[in-house]
């Protein structure tokens, strides 16, 4: 499954980067998905990050 980061609701906390930066990157300083790294979402540990995420930017699809 496909993850992303909506840059319209992030703001930046950086709590995906600190948690689980293989898959997560900052740009401009919001949350993003590193290239390559977009077909992660059926791994629990980001799927737990799209849950736990402060601003609810991460989407699993």
């Amino acid at each position: 499954m496909k993850i992303s980061v909506d840059p319209g609701l992030c703001y930046g906390s950086g709590e995906c980067v600190y948690r689980i930066p293989s898959v997560f990157t900052t740009v401009d300083g919001f949350g993003a998905v590193i290239p390559g790294r977009e077909e992660t979402g059926d791994d629990p540990e980001v799927r737990a990050m799209a849950e736990r995420c402060p601003s609810q930017a991460i989407t699993i699809g």
